[in-house]
Formats: C-alpha cells, structure tokens, sequence
C-alpha cells in the first residue's frame, strides 16, 4: 500500500501562550510534530507533507533534516483548506492518511487498521467518550457504516446520547480527496473548509464510509494547553513506566520516573524516585539507580550502583562500578570495571582504570588514569591553560595525595606517590615520591591581630 501521510501543523496554538509553534512542544522529550513523525514512519510505503503556517520557518529548521517534504497554508481557513495545499504531493493510487500535530501518542496500529478500512472509500477515526461534550457525533446506519458527523450544536437529544465522537483523523483514497476537497464550501459561520465534510459527500455518492474505533481516548487526544501538555506527558510516561516493570524493572514509585528518549534495561534494574532518563540509556543487569539522578546518552555495564542526585551525560560506565552520591561524569568519560566515583566529584573526557578510586570533592578532566589508581580527596587536573586543553597521565597503582594540583600536560608514573597538598608541574617517574609545596614555618611568639579600640 502506498501512503501519503499529511500532517497538519499550521495552527497558531494561541492557548499555549508561548512564542513557540504549539507542535514543537516537547511531550517526553520529543516536539509533539516529531512524534507523529516518527509513528508515521511506522507504516510501509509512506511519504510524509507537513503542512506548516504560523511559525513555519520555525517549524521546518527544526525538521529541516527529517526527510518529509513542507506545504505552506498562508491562510488558516480551515482543516479541509489544509489539506488541498497537500493535493499536487498525492501520489496516483495512493491511500491519504491525515494526522495532527498535535496529537502525539496516537498508535501506528490503529493508524493501520485505519488504512486497511480505506481501501474503497473514507475511513475516519472514532472513539467513545464517557463525557462527548464538545465534540462532533458519528450517527451510524443499521449496518454500521458511518452517515453523517453531526456537531453538537446542530445535535437533536437521540444524537446528543451518541457517546462515539470524531477525532478528526482520517484516511481516503487520494484520487477521491483531490476530487472533493477544491469543491468544499466555506457557507458557515465560521468561514471555513472543514475537512468532515467530505463524509457528507462521500454518503451522497453511495460510497460507504467506514468508523474505525481507538481503543484509548487519551491515543488520540489533542494538546491545545499547557494543562493538556502536561496530561499527555503524564500518560504518557504512565505508559512506559508500566512496560518497563512489565519487563522486569523495580520502580520503587512508577508515578515519579520520565524518560525523554529510550531506556533499555536488563533483568533485575531497580530505579528509584525523580529519575529523569534522555536520549538513549542502557542499564545493564542488577543496576541500581539512586532517586533524583538524571542519566542522558549513557551506557551502564552489570552490577553498577549510582547513588543519590547524581548526574550521568555521555559516558560509558563498567561493570561492578560505585558513582555518587552527588558526582557528575560529563562526555567522554570511560569508567572500567569497579572504578570509583565518590560525592562532589566531577570527570570530564576521562578513563579512569579499573579498580581506580576517585572518592572525594575531585575534579578529573581531560585524563587518562590507569588500573589500582587512588585520587585524593580535593585532587584537580589543571587541564585548561585558557586557550587549549592538555592531557593528564596517571599510571597502575599511582597514589595521589589530597588537595594535588596536575598541571597538565603531565605525567605521574606506575607507582608513584604524589604528597598531599602539592602542585605538580613536571613528570613524575614510576615508584618516585614527589611533594611540591612550602616548606612548613612554625613560628613562636606571634600576636594575634587585636580588634582596635573605638573612639
């Protein structure tokens, strides 16, 4: 099946009061347009138009590399308007599949079963509602096909008890839409074209309209606030933090966890509360998640333990590894196997070796540090002379006193001990013990400074 997916994205969102376009609001660290994007790629065949208005420069620099071809509709007059600025990107034989950018967490599933029941005629998507108001009815025959959409306004009492309502989603052959939609009459009150009413058209030819049901209401939900932006993410996050335990995953609290991007987790991974996951995450097996930690591009090998309000960006993590509670790796940091990092320590662009302890208020950047390595507490790698970045060398078994200074580029070898509390400027060879600081002065007899007497 060929598929030509238009999604409208034209609308001001006026409600959301924001300068943004209302389809690039993020719902689980994703504007709302790239999601329909993405469930629409799902399908087989497809080629995707945008359909773009207020805001559109915005809106195509933002998936100016994500391969759908835009449209611009320069007046808003309408969804059926909207659509027939799509009609010359119709492909012969095509089915046409119109979606809504906002409207983010509708199923590429239900969008399929959609599709199949066009093959012959407009199939639109429906779904009961507990509370219809508002919303436009879909009034059935004896057999079940679709007759008409009747808004609420223009509902008698019999119709007004109909539960089943439009979402507005909708897919038709496309030589049948390029036919109806430049015949669509703006003779409302509105002014405009409404995209329903090629439903009105299709029953006029005797050509049967099919409903399709979805089976969540919130699937096909649409955002036009803050509040409601905040409802999606919530449901959203509901969802995936149910197939997360579903897989296994211990979340001591599945209301307190967002994951902006994938999680990936292996048996026994146990999560704790205000944990925030982006881009892509792996945790391999029996790893354990402190509560408000946030972890974004990162993979963390077996048996690892993050500690409390930790922050993990970009770094690949070893197995049987100890990080936090309160420690930063930043991008590029390599932890190997039950390497070590304490609280209040931040490493950047760095290995540290295996076994390697790095416990206290330190800063590694730019380094490379070797096996059975210890940092002490207050240690920093002086990696920036204010114009380039110089690599720091730690080798097997070195001991780094507290409070050291390594004024890269610098190298300490295998071995070596490095005195607390110096600066170390030079190369310091294997098994050598260097200490770089003042000489100690104790000096008797001295006053202490007297507060002077007031006036």
């Amino acid at each position: 099946m060929t598929i030509d997916v238009v999604v409208l994205a034209a609308g001001k969102g006026s409600r959301m009061r924001s300068g943004l376009p209302k389809v690039l609001h993020p719902i689980g660290g994703i504007p709302m347009l790239g999601r329909v994007i993405e469930t629409a790629r799902q399908l087989e065949e497809v080629r995707i138009t945008v359909v773009v208005g207020h805001g559109a420069e915005q809106v195509q620099a933002r998936f100016a590399d994500s391969g759908v071809q835009f449209v611009q509709q320069a007046e808003q007059l309408g969804t059926g308007h909207a659509v027939a600025q799509a009609i010359p990107h119709f492909r012969q034989g095509a089915s046409v599949l119109v979606l809504y950018g906002d409207v983010p967490l509708v199923k590429a599933g239900t969008l399929q079963s959609l599709l199949s029941a066009a093959d012959k005629g407009p199939a639109l998507l429906s779904v009961e509602m507990a509370n219809p108001a508002g919303y436009g009815r879909i009034v059935r025959d004896d057999a079940g096909r679709v007759q008409a959409i009747v808004e609420e306004k223009d509902a008698d009492a019999a119709t007004l008890g109909i539960r089943e309502v439009n979402t507005g989603i909708l897919a038709a052959p496309a030589e049948l839409l390029a036919r109806w939609l430049p015949e669509l009459s703006c003779d409302n009150a509105q002014g405009e074209y409404y995209l329903t009413d090629v439903i009105a058209r299709a029953v006029s030819e005797e050509i049967a309209v099919t409903g399709v049901r979805a089976s969540d209401a919130l699937e096909v939900a649409g955002v036009n606030s803050r509040a409601q932006q905040a409802q999606m993410e919530r449901a959203l996050q509901h969802t995936r933090a149910v197939a997360l335990m579903d897989a296994g995953v211990t979340l001591l609290d599945p209301a307190r966890i967002d994951i902006r991007g994938s999680l990936e987790c292996d048996t026994d991974v146990a999560i704790d509360i205000n944990c925030i996951f982006e881009g892509t995450v792996s945790l391999g097996k029996g790893v354990q998640i402190g509560p408000n930690c946030l972890l974004r591009n990162c993979r963390l090998a077996d048996g690892t333990r993050v500690e409390a309000n930790s922050v993990i960006e970009q770094a690949e993590v070893g197995e049987a590894c100890s990080i936090g509670p309160f420690a930063r790796l930043r991008p590029g940091t390599r932890l190997a196997t039950g390497a070590r990092v304490g609280n209040f320590v931040e490493i950047k662009k760095a290995t540290i070796g295996a076994g390697s302890k790095v416990n206290h208020l330190s800063y590694v950047g730019d380094a490379a540090v070797g096996e059975a390595v210890n940092v002490g507490a207050g240690t920093i790698t002086c990696n920036y002379d204010g114009v380039n970045k110089s690599l720091t060398e730690i080798e097997d078994g070195a001991f780094i006193g507290s409070n050291t200074a390594l004024v890269a580029p610098v190298k300490v070898g295998r071995g070596a001990t490095v005195g607390a509390g110096s600066t170390i400027t030079h190369a310091v060879g294997a098994d050598e013990l260097a200490v770089a600081r003042g000489r100690q002065r104790n000096i008797t007899g001295w006053q202490h400074p007297a507060k002077k007497k007031r006036q």
